[in-house]
Parts: C-alpha cells; sequence; structure tokens
C-alpha cells in the first residue's frame, strides 16, 4: 500500500533495453556455480527490445503489462485492497518499491508504468531480466538518478533474484544494460563486462548465417536452473565437469568473434549445445531434437537453444546461401522464425516532452 505520495520530480519517460542471444558460456552464470569456479559467458543483443513507459498521474502507482492486458493499482483505496498482484505484474511492483525505498527516501512517486516486449517470457531471449532493466532505466531518467550501466544491472539482479525470489542466472541483466557482443565473466566478488570488438564484415556475415526459431513453447527456465542448482551444491562431479567445459567453449567463441573464424564459431555453437544438454534432463526434450534435426535436413550446420532450455528460441547457423530456405522452413512451423539483427546499444531512455 501507498502510504506517502510525493506528485513532483517525475517526468515522461520512455525506454527500452535490447533482448540477447546466447552464444556460449550460458550456466556458468549460475551463483552456485560462478562464486565457487568462477564463470564466463558470451552473448549479443539483438534489435528486439523489452519496452518501459513512465507517466505522472495525480495519485497512487499503477502498473500494466500491455502483452497480458493486466494492471493493477497500488494505493489505499478500499477497492485495491486485498487484491493480489497478478504474477505478470510482480517484477512492475517490485522495481518501484526498490526504486523508492532506496533513491527516494521511501517517498513515492505517483506514476503508471507500463511495458511491454518484442518476445514472450519464457523465450530463452532474455525478456524478463530485460523487462527489469528497461524499467530501472526509464526511473533512472524520469528521477535524475543517474544510474551507471553496473549499477542498474546489478540492481536488476538484486530485484530479480533475491526480491522476487526468481530463479536464473546473471547474464541477461547484464547484457540488456550494456548492449552489442560481451565477454562477461563472473565470480563472487564482481563482474567484469569486457565489449568485443568485431570486424563489422563478420558482423554481417554473421546476420546473413544466424536465423531464430521459437518452438512455440515458452519455458520456466526455474526448473532447469534448480536441476543445475542442485547438482552444483551436491558436487555432483558430472555437472561440474560439463560446466567447466561449458566455460572453456566461451573463450573458443570469443577466439572466433575477434578473429573472424566462421569455421571456430560453427564448432564451438555445436559444442556449446551438446554439453549444455548434458547438465540437465530439462534442457532438451523431442520436440526440440525434432526442430533441430529439422533444421539440419535444411541447410543448418550448427543449432543451439538459447538460453536454460526446454523450449524458447532455437539459433541455428547456416550458410548464407541456404539462409532464406531455412528461414521459409521454418516459418511453416512457427511464424516467429527471423533472420538475426545485432544492436550494439544497451539500454537507453528518453522523455517525453
Amino acid at each position: 500500500m501507498i502510504d506517502n505520495e510525493s506528485k513532483a520530480n517525475c517526468f515522461h519517460v520512455r525506454a527500452r533495453a535490447p533482448l540477447r542471444i546466447g552464444l556460449a558460456g550460458g550456466g556458468t552464470d549460475i551463483k552456485h556455480y560462478y562464486e565457487k569456479y568462477g564463470g564466463a559467458i558470451l552473448n549479443a543483443t539483438i534489435k528486439r527490445y523489452a519496452y518501459a513507459e513512465l507517466v505522472p498521474i495525480k495519485s497512487g502507482f499503477i502498473a500494466q503489462s500491455l502483452d497480458f492486458q493486466k494492471s493493477y493499482n497500488l494505493n489505499n483505496t478500499p477497492s485495491s485492497q486485498g487484491k493480489e498482484v497478478p504474477k505478470e505484474l510482480t517484477l512492475h511492483i517490485a522495481v518501484y518499491q526498490r526504486i523508492m525505498k532506496t533513491y527516494n527516501q521511501g517517498v513515492n512517486i505517483c506514476c503508471q508504468l507500463s511495458t511491454y516486449c518484442d518476445a514472450p517470457i519464457g523465450s530463452g531471449l532474455g525478456s524478463s531480466s530485460t523487462l527489469v532493466v528497461a524499467m530501472i532505466k526509464a526511473f533512472s531518467e524520469s528521477l535524475n538518478l543517474g544510474l551507471d550501466d553496473y549499477t542498474i544491472a546489478e540492481l536488476a539482479y538484486q530485484i530479480e533474484r533475491i526480491d522476487c525470489s526468481l530463479a536464473g542466472g546473471k547474464q541477461d541483466q547484464y547484457s540488456a544494460t550494456f548492449g552489442g557482443f560481451n565477454y562477461i565473466e563472473f565470480t563472487k566478488e564482481s563482474t567484469i563486462v569486457n565489449p568485443l570488438r568485431i570486424k563489422n564484415w563478420f558482423k554481417c556475415e554473421l546476420e546473413s548465417s544466424l536465423v531464430l526459431h521459437f518452438t512455440g513453447v515458452s519455458r520456466h527456465s526455474a526448473q532447469v536452473i534448480d536441476d543445475q542448482s542442485k547438482s552444483i551444491i551436491e558436487d555432483n562431479s558430472k555437472t561440474i565437469h560439463y560446466l567447466d567445459c561449458i566455460k572453456h567453449e566461451s573463450t573458443k567463441m570469443k577466439a572466433s568473434l575477434l578473429k573472424c573464424d566462421r569455421e571456430l564459431f560453427k564448432d564451438t555453437l555445436n559444442k556449446s549445445w551438446l554439453l549444455k544438454s548434458n547438465t540437465s534432463k530439462r534442457i532438451s526434450n523431442s520436440l526440440i531434437e525434432e526442430r533441430i534435426r529439422y533444421g539440419f535436413r535444411n541447410g543448418a550446420e550448427a543449432a543451439k537453444v538459447s538460453g536454460a532450455g526446454g523450449g524458447g528460441f532455437i539459433l541455428y547457423f547456416c550458410q548464407p546461401s541456404l539462409a532464406i530456405e531455412l528461414r521459409n522452413k521454418l516459418q511453416a512451423l512457427t511464424n516467429e522464425s527471423f533472420f538475426c539483427s545485432f544492436g550494439d546499444n544497451g539500454a537507453e531512455a528518453w522523455r517525453i516532452h
């Protein structure tokens, strides 16, 4: 409930943050692994986004998800008391409450926060974390907080993983905040984002060779993460060995990008998926395996699931001359099949006058 309100110091703002594809190292950004062994991942942001809009209003706080057509009014009116927050708006409320508590001395700003995303939750493109980053960026701009990229990313991680107790890794918040191709290292003490300077012609080559295909299944990554975390906690040597190998593949993926080595990129993509699918029985399934085989039958040279697994998007790599045919074949299965277009910018916000 909102007990104290301020109608000042809130500007009309829009913000967006980019979604990402995971290229290598996924799973080593889980807290139980990186705090003990150190993690390393490589991901790249694409030109698909999570959006947030913050508008001053007369009283209270209204959270809206335009994707799910859900709304919640957090105020002191009798009509709002006792109503449960829709799960689709849990993150909205958590972001608002953390920002007010940490950066506004507990004084609640009267505003409406609306969001939507270019990909469904559970797509494997980091949509939930990216949404949180976009909301924080909007508040930072609206309230003149001046939060830097590391602060935004870490705050997004804390809100999602600690405040809301949602299982998951740590890469998505950083990729959405910083943007571009990043090799990110995780330890118990720190997170270091290493932006990669990749030749533009090789980015074009990759964009001509990569196809993203939505399986039609939105999965709950928490189940996969919980499986992996349990194995790490129990010192399951097999799981830890696979994660060590996955971490090594992230360094090979970095080398392939910096050296513009197409063959190494292809081999690392395939190897990363083979290793990842062994870390939990929930990562792959008959649908994913069939879609990957279907891709290989139609020109793909490499494939992996982006994100935790179990569903979401599959990333295919093929010769550019075969890409349009592969895309068309995949589109016949689900409409959400498209070429991969990379974006260099991270989270952005701007005021509406």
